[in-house]
């Protein structure tokens, strides 16, 4: 008799425990699931988006942020006189009677009629005081800056399900942070089926996105942005950009590219113009890629600053190729120095072979070329370095004075300042720290992508692209007073497998000072019709950038 009292109390705590263990599932791990569902049977659940978070300047300007807007909805129930509401709908909306009409005509508990209304306009409709008209509150992208690096920024437009997405730039590549996570609401119905047409409750705090602090320098920024648009009208060019980056950090400092467009109102412009040049466009560089040709044969000890070039008395013939100077002048023996000085093509062929193929492919891998840099903008492009196996004679030859390769701007300005910065080269970044809504701030550290050259080398080549500064073509413009290391380039454009002999794209890369560069600056024009040459186009406008720029950073004369 004992054991089946024991068999019946064991199963009654059998029993027991398994309906609290059942209860505690339901009340306690399921208790936010049930509460939702439940809800949802006498409201309707919203998808609550998080105000986006903030995009501001290295100073904590906000240079893109937040307005309140309103999206007005109905309940087409609510309204019986549908013909003179929807009139008066309208006309308070600025939208057209057959579309307000339209949505009151159906046969739901909610429609909306117009997003993005402003303060204003919602205070306007609800002193109406029209029966089933309701308002939900929204957030709008705005710009204090308009236009201000508009191509670094992106914008906010509509995905597929019609939900807010970043495109582009900024906006694009840190999306995910800066749209925070969705948060859900319910519109509560009452006894009738008839919606409560504003939220009642919540289930959780609305989150916000977070947001980012950039390196640009509003100040610089504004600055290349005038001297830049001032450039391109006075050298007739089809479009122009800039980009400054502090050497030492890989900061940007300012990223500018024209023709423009206003972020607020991007569906009124052409989706080409979203593309940023920067880091997005290839182009062949010209001159300006000669420094990274020579700096990897001063590195391998193949020449040195003094070295003489034993072909450049005239034109060269590669494989069928006659080769010229850029002003068909020549230099019989001119040193390596004087290469860079005089932008002597025929010089940088006798650099190129010297240095060999599989030199030249391994020291570009180095400088980053072929590959893109990592910079955190949406959009950025590279084209691989072809295999030793496609390279023929003059393909060599010509990479060594920078035709026949294609580069982006970001990809080129990334490289050459590995020379301002002792040899080594620093990943490009915009964002420096990322703000979480409660306050937490993460810092973006600098990041190293290598070494290509040596200190030693780095510095041997400053100090010819000082010599380039002062002596070369540019030397008319350069700023007295400052020992300033740069190169003029002029390329010639790709058509149809020929060059156009009458179109370049003009450029000017450089850093200062020498000794402790404060930034490295690419200048680039497309098309300019004044001049066809960097050094009469490009090169004005880098000195007359980095003229402010010194003064900005209060950078006195040393000579």
């Amino acid at each position: 008799m004992i054991w089946r009292y024991r068999i019946t109390l064991f199963l009654l705590l059998a029993i027991f425990c398994l309906v609290i263990i059942r209860l505690f599932y339901w009340q306690i791990v399921k208790a936010s699931d049930l509460s939702l569902l439940g809800q949802s049977q006498y409201g309707r659940l919203i998808k609550v988006l998080p105000e986006r978070g903030q995009i501001k300047t290295s100073d904590n300007f906000p240079i893109v942020t937040n307005k309140i807007s309103y999206l007005v909805f109905a309940n087409p129930k609510e309204i019986k006189d549908k013909e003179k509401n929807s009139l008066i709908l309208a006309q308070a909306l600025g939208v057209s009677k057959a579309s307000i009409s339209a949505q009151l005509s159906l046969d739901r508990f909610w429609v909306p009629l117009k997003s993005q209304i402003t303060i204003e306009d919602k205070e306007k409709i609800s002193k109406l005081n029209l029966p089933g008209i309701g308002f939900e509150k929204q957030f709008t992208r705005y710009y204090p800056e308009a236009s201000m690096a508009a191509h670094l920024l992106g914008f906010v437009g509509k995905d597929e399900a019609g939900q807010d997405k970043g495109y582009f730039g900024i906006e694009g590549y840190y999306d995910r942070l800066l749209k925070g996570k969705e948060d859900v609401a319910v519109q509560i119905h009452d006894a009738l089926g008839r919606p409560i047409l504003s939220r009642a409750s919540k289930n959780s705090k609305e989150a916000k996105g977070d947001s980012l602090v950039l390196n640009i320098n509003r100040s610089i920024q504004f600055m290349a942005e005038e001297k830049l648009k001032k450039g391109i009208e006075r050298y007739q060019a089809s479009g122009g950009s800039v980009g400054i980056m502090d050497p030492k950090t890989g900061n940007i400092l300012a990223l500018v590219s024209f023709p423009s467009f206003l972020p607020s109102d991007f569906q009124d412009y052409e989706a080409n113009l979203f593309k940023n040049p920067f880091i997005s466009s290839l182009y062949e560089p010209g001159s300006t890629f000669k420094p990274l040709v020579l700096s990897p044969a001063l590195d391998s000890k193949l020449v040195t600053p003094e070295t003489k070039c034993p072909i450049c008395s005239g034109p060269v013939s590669i494989s069928g190729f006659e080769l010229h100077t850029w002003n068909n002048k020549y230099y019989k023996d001119t040193n390596m120095v004087e290469v860079i000085q005089h932008s002597d093509n025929i010089g940088m062929v006798f650099v190129a072979q010297k240095l060999g193929v599989d030199r030249m492919i391994d020291y570009l891998s180095r400088f980053g070329i072929g590959d893109v840099t990592g910079v955190d903008i949406q959009g950025e492009v590279s084209q691989s370095l072809l295999p030793k196996a496609f390279w023929y004679p003059v393909d060599l030859v010509t990479k060594g004075f920078g035709q026949g390769i294609s580069v982006t701007p970001i990809e080129l300005l990334s490289a050459f300042s590995a020379i301002a910065n002792k040899g080594v080269r620093m990943e490009p970044h915009v964002v420096g720290k990322v703000e979480t809504p409660d306050g937490k701030i993460s810092k973006i550290p600098p990041k190293i992508l290598g070494k290509p050259i040596s200190e030693e080398t780095a510095k041997i080549m400053t100090e010819i692209l000082v010599n380039a500064v002062n002596k070369g073509e540019a030397s008319w413009t350069r700023l007295r007073g400052y020992r300033i290391a740069g190169k003029t380039g002029t390329a010639s454009i790709p058509v149809k497998g020929h060059y156009d002999p009458n179109q370049t794209i003009t450029s000017f890369i450089g850093f200062a000072p020498s000794d402790n560069p404060k930034f490295v600056m690419l200048v680039i024009l497309d098309r300019p019709t004044a001049s066809i040459y960097g050094a009469e186009t490009a090169a004005p406008i880098f000195f007359d950038i980095a003229k402010d720029v010194l003064a900005y950073y209060g950078i006195p004369q040393t000579e």
